[in-house]
Order: C-alpha cells, then structure tokens, then sequence
C-alpha cells in the first residue's frame, strides 16, 4: 500500500524558512509529476508548485522567487524549499504524486506564519 509521508511544517516567524519534504512508502511503479499543493481555512486547495519528471518546474505566482521545488527520483521523494515566508503563505500544505494509473496525495502537514 502507498503512502505519502510528509514533514517539516511548523510555526516560523515572517521572513523565516521551512523545508517541506515528502517521502513514498511503498512502491509507484511509474512517478510523474510531483507536487505541493495548500489550503487555508476557508478556501480551495490551491497548487503551489509543481515538477516534471525531468525536473521542470512551475510556480504559482504567489510564491516564485520564494520557494523552491526539488526531486530525488532515486528516492521518491519531493522537497519544498519555502524562504522570505509571509504570514499569508500560512496553510496546510498537501503532496501530490502522479503515478501512471492514479494520484497520491499526503495527509498533510500544517505550516503557520506568524507576523
């Protein structure tokens, strides 16, 4: 069976840095896109950045320039590089992993800015 291990969220101060990572458990036989996704209270779950298998990359406009979205494809694993945090980045921040027949997400990891 496979999950989506998330970890690094946490509280940090604006203009403070938090690294996001999220680990496969179990086996995908083939992994697509990777990426994070987030939700405030109140609001639709939105795409923050997304990264091909080739590692291409795609950005919200919200956040370019600010995080970075990485893969280790040996290790199934994707990484958000998140600095110059403001507290409107605050939001549970989802993983997304797209394999060949189906979507994974994470359960989900809580990443609060305070101001």
């Amino acid at each position: 069976q496979v999950q989506l291990v998330e970890s690094g969220g946490g509280l940090v101060q604006a203009g403070g840095s938090l690294r996001l990572s999220c680990a496969v458990s179990g086996s995908i036989y083939i992994v697509r896109d990777m990426a994070w996704y987030r939700q405030a209270p109140g609001t639709q779950r939105d795409l923050v950045a997304v990264i091909t298998r080739g590692s291409s990359t795609n950005y919200a406009d919200s956040v370019k320039g600010r995080f970075t979205i990485s893969r280790d494809n040996a290790k199934n694993t994707v990484y958000l590089q998140m600095n110059s945090l403001k507290p409107e980045d605050t939001a549970v921040y989802y993983c997304n992993i797209q394999g060949l027949y189906r979507d994974y997400w994470g359960q989900g990891t809580q990443v609060t800015v305070s101001s």
